[in-house]
């Protein structure tokens, strides 16, 4: 599991900057304004092979009493709880200050592990400023520039190095035969209660109120003698309408959930239609990789003329998953539930297929006799073989020459051509191209 880092530290220290650097986004929400981070962001980053779940808090003050701040401190406290390890970030230029010790205090409480890092130090890697920061009792400070990129890759292989074995991969195919299956959705959407269906049993909360799972519960299930663990992930609600601070972090548990499932079942409540918070969560099981199988629950709540909406609702917010299958169930009244565990089981050995380098060649030299790619420059990119280069999701791996002037457009014609072949259904799946290195390239 992908090891979680939290950074933590007064308002306007450059938590946010070190965010987006970490991610390479520009998720948080950065301006010379103390206090401006008050809700939580989560992102995933990479150093090398090594990659971690980062959490961006808000400023923290450990003694405040009332209102918001209050509520930050509570918030960036359980960060804290359900962090593998802190950063702690401090200002070179502002100096150490009374909060930043209130801060040290806590942390050296903690028992986790706490990285200081001292921002906005660019050219100053050897400042006698940084001198002052060692009476916080943190150890040796890590000089860094946040909005320049200098320091980073040092703090972060610091920060990483006692999780090196922990390098998340795609989950293989279980040797135990146990497929875990994430069910995932907004709040209130009836994941529970279809978990209960499938169990015959009252084994999970299902009440009728959103939000009542606050993590993510793993139950055994055996089903025509397959065994599956079926993981009931706490509902992802839009960023504004989170507050609780239990309820902010269980944010990072259901996204862990997906990344460590074989399957994901993606449950869209049919009485509420595709919200912008079913595609942000379908673009996170997409950009993980995972199989998903889309079902829409309640359907038979809804008339004709809404089914007709709700259909062309999917297929417009929802296009990019236009590889998952779409089955209508009623988790409460037991319908449709046969079809959608072929289907996830369908998704499950496509996910899973295994592609030979002969028939993958063939496939790929076919596709280009049909249609040959576009000049690029100078040259033609020529596709001379293909092999698998991964599962879950399958990654398809061609070699040539100029394989850098393939478009994206002619990379999903070559995804039609495979899909087709080896009748994959809802799994992702991704093709990479490496050029062949011109041996004489080097030379004068």
């Amino acid at each position: 599991m992908k090891p979680v880092i939290a950074l933590v530290g007064r308002p306007n220290v450059g938590k946010s900057t070190l965010f987006n650097r970490l991610t390479k986004t520009r998720d948080a929400i950065v301006a010379d304004f103390a206090g401006l981070t008050r809700d939580r962001h989560y992102g995933d980053g990479r150093v090398g092979n090594q990659e971690f779940t980062v959490i961006d808090t808000g400023g923290f003050e450990p003694d405040s009493s009332t209102g918001i701040v209050k509520e930050m401190a509570k918030q960036t406290r359980q960060a804290v709880a359900e962090a593998d390890a802190v950063i702690f970030v401090v200002d070179v230029r502002l100096g150490l200050s009374a909060q930043d010790s209130d801060i040290a205090r806590y942390l050296r409480q903690t028992s986790k592990r706490i990285h200081l890092c001292v921002n906005k130090a660019e050219g100053m890697s050897e400042s006698p400023l940084l001198g002052e920061f060692y009476e916080l009792g943190l150890g040796e400070p890590h000089p860094i520039s946040a909005s320049h990129g200098q320091g980073i890759r040092s703090l972060m292989e610091a920060v990483l190095e006692p999780f090196e074995l922990e390098v998340d991969e795609a989950p293989v195919d279980p040797a135990d035969g146990v497929i875990r299956l994430a069910v995932a959705g907004r709040p209130n959407v009836g994941k529970s209660t279809l978990i209960n269906t499938w169990l015959g049993e009252e084994r999970l909360v299902a009440f009728d109120m959103p939000g009542t799972t606050r993590d993510a519960i793993s139950v055994p299930f055996e089903r025509n003698g397959q065994q599956f663990q079926l993981i009931d992930t706490a509902g992802l609600r839009r960023k504004g309408k989170v507050f609780e601070a239990i309820e902010k972090f269980s944010v990072v548990k259901t996204l862990q959930a997906i990344a460590d499932a074989n399957v994901v079942l993606l449950l869209l409540d049919a009485t509420q239609g595709v919200s912008d918070q079913d595609a942000h969560i379908a673009g996170y099981i997409l950009e993980s990789g995972r199989a998903v199988v889309l079902a829409v629950n309640k359907w038979d709540a809804i008339d004709s003329y809404q089914r007709e909406q709700l259909q062309r609702s999917i297929e417009q917010r929802l296009a990019f998953l236009k590889f998952a299958p779409i089955h209508n169930i009623s988790a409460l009244k037991r319908q449709g539930l046969g079809p959608l565990w072929n289907a996830l089981a369908d998704a499950y050995s496509s996910a899973y297929r295994k592609m030979t380098t002969p028939v993958l060649t063939r496939l790929i030299q076919e596709a280009v006799e049909h249609q040959t790619p576009k000049r690029s420059g100078h040259y033609r990119p020529k596709l001379r073989y293909a092999h698998q280069g991964g599962m879950n999701p399958p990654l398809v791996i061609v070699h040539g020459n100029s394989l850098e002037g393939v478009t994206e457009a002619y990379k999903r014609y070559l995804e039609g051509r495979i899909r087709a072949h080896y009748k994959l259904v809802g799994t992702p799946m991704r093709i990479e191209m490496r050029s062949s290195k011109n041996p004489f390239s080097d030379k004068d």
